[in-house]
């Protein structure tokens, strides 16, 4: 393993200059696709650093304020040189997240923003207030390459700050290191059994979030292999790009979140699979969110006349502060789904069962190249007990931006273990997620997860929209008590109310002994989700206290 991922991007483009490293194509543009070979991505990466030295000292921060696309790549990867440390973060504009832009950006302090000519009207009214140096990282002129000056890079130098997505609390910066890039993406390299030069990475995940990040800018440096990305937005509009741009290559590894498969599934037509060939995906992470069994179904069932293997889903577990990727099933292992007794796991037991009421949990499989354990209150617990997941491995980060004492409470558990905040058990030698510590509902002493009741609910009547249900406590005068917040899905417009909260509390009652305190049926929009996806409960727990939901 190199000492710094940033260093093998000076190799290619000596070894293999004109060889295909990042493509962007641009269908929310004239549809074209560019590409930088490692030559071409190391010259403008170094001119952009020559530029920067100009204007901050190793060590400042620049925040990348741009869309998803080539420059963005560049701006990552010529902060790197230059030994600033980058922020990762997007254009001003992004539906929904205008107030979390703010907080960051201010958090992270930057000395210098790194831009697009598209983009600069609107990052300079987003600084228009506090005005500072900005670069355009299209104009810089590659005659500037011939200017730079190699400084060494060390493991331990921060390389960005990673942004967490704040589903149960405000976004914080997590150094992220050069040593703990490398280490992170030569264990997804060992993962994806990837081969140097061949395999293909094709991603359309936001640039700015950990998964999209280390997956489409970081870990074809490992191999000098190609990543070929879109637009998130382009995604979205029509996720059939993301198969057929699969569908051109033979050995592809990509990845998303749990709701990107459904979503999929859902929206494509049989016009769109005409002519799809998924057989050379070898790896397709599900991460970033809880992994429901439905979503690997329904996937399966809509691609596999595609030629789609089913061992190619491959379960995931990550997060920020641990750079992305801890665990994962291993290349070629079909997804492995287990039932477990849903009364057992209220007790903290995960005990298999075949029927009855119990909870199906997805593996998230094994950890690669760090250790896992589960912690309960006195300590270490046993395979078979939920506790927290705790995480230590090379890849873990040191620390949050500014914030010792969090970070002595999350990053110093038994010394140097991660705590991550998430609940989980080993089993037989999987690793399965069953939530946030923070967002289990506690009524009459008894433990449930929320996405055991969300899912429910969004079973119980067809006017509540998939995965757009928010479910979480708020204090009664004895016991905690439970709401339950559902966006209407467009099938449900003309639904009574009524009716659809009489389906949803019967619903709750049967299959959870739980009753609903009080039930929302909200417009669309309504449910707060974290830039992954995730839903954001306690952001959702607030706007329901204040009023904001009625």
């Amino acid at each position: 393993m190199p000492d710094t991922l940033i260093a093998q991007v000076a190799r290619w483009a000596r070894e293999v200059p004109d060889a295909p490293a990042y493509t962007f194509a641009d269908y929310l543009g004239d549809g074209s696709r560019r590409t930088y070979t490692w030559g071409q991505g190391d010259l403008k990466a170094r001119a952009l650093a020559v530029r920067l030295r100009e204007l901050a000292r190793p060590g400042d921060r620049a925040a990348v304020l741009a869309p998803s696309g080539l420059d963005y790549v560049v701006a990552v990867l010529g902060a790197m040189y230059a030994r600033l440390v980058a922020v990762p973060l997007f254009a001003p504009g992004l539906p929904g997240h205008a107030e979390r832009l703010v907080r960051v950006f201010s958090d992270a302090d930057p000395a210098v923003v790194l831009t697009t000519t598209a983009a600069l009207p609107a990052v300079t009214g987003f600084l228009a207030a506090s005005p500072m140096p900005v670069v355009t990282v299209d104009t810089v002129s590659d005659l500037l390459a011939d200017e730079w000056e190699p400084e060494p890079v060390r493991p331990g130098d921060l390389a960005y700050l990673q942004y967490t997505s704040g589903s149960t609390r405000a976004p914080a910066g997590v150094e992220i290191t050069h040593g703990n890039l490398t280490a992170n993406a030569a264990q997804l390299w060992e993962a994806f059994r990837a081969r140097p030069r061949t395999s293909v990475a094709v991603l359309w995940l936001p640039l700015f979030h950990d998964m999209g990040l280390v997956a489409t800018i970081a870990m074809p440096i490992m191999g000098g292999n190609q990543a070929v990305f879109m637009d998130p937005v382009a995604f979205v509009m029509s996720p059939v790009r993301w198969l057929r741009l699969m569908s051109e290559y033979d050995d592809v590894f990509t990845g998303g979140p749990n709701f990107a498969y459904e979503y999929t599934a859902a929206r494509a037509r049989p016009e769109d699979k005409a002519g799809l060939d998924l057989s050379g995906v070898r790896v397709m992470l599900n991460g970033a969110e809880p992994v429901r069994p439905g979503a690997i179904d329904a996937f399966d069932a809509a691609f596999a006349g595609c030629g789609l293997r089913p061992e190619a889903q491959t379960p995931a577990y990550g997060l920020a502060e641990a750079t992305v990727f801890v665990s994962a099933m291993g290349r070629d292992e079909p997804p492995l789904i287990t039932g477990f007794s849903r009364d057992a796991l209220r007790e903290g037991r995960a005990v298999p069962c075949a029927e009855g009421e119990r909870s199906t949990l997805v593996s998230c499989g094994r950890p690669y190249g760090q250790r896992v354990r589960i912690v309960g209150d006195c300590g270490e617990v046993p395979d078979g007990r939920v506790g927290e997941i705790w995480v230590r491995g090379p890849n873990v980060a040191r620390a949050y931006w500014r914030d010792p004492s969090r970070s002595e409470e999350v990053f110093g558990a038994d010394g140097d273990w991660l705590r991550t905040g998430d609940l989980g058990v080993l089993h037989d030698g999987h690793l399965y997620v069953t939530g946030r510590i923070k967002d289990l509902v506690i009524v009459d002493g008894r433990n449930h997860y929320p996405q055991d009741i969300e899912v429910t609910v969004q079973e119980a009547h067809e006017a509540v929209r998939r995965d757009r249900v928010a479910a979480f406590a708020v204090q009664g005068e004895e016991t905690e008590r439970l709401v339950v917040v559902a966006e209407r899905s467009r099938r449900g417009l003309d639904a009574d109310a009524l009716e659809v909260a009489r389906a949803v509390r019967a619903a709750v009652r049967t299959k959870h002994d739980l009753s609903v305190y009080d039930f929302v049926l909200a417009e669309t929009g309504a449910v707060p989700r974290t830039s992954s996806g995730k839903i954001a409960r306690r952001a959702c727990l607030r706007a329901y206290l204040e009023g904001a939901l009625v």
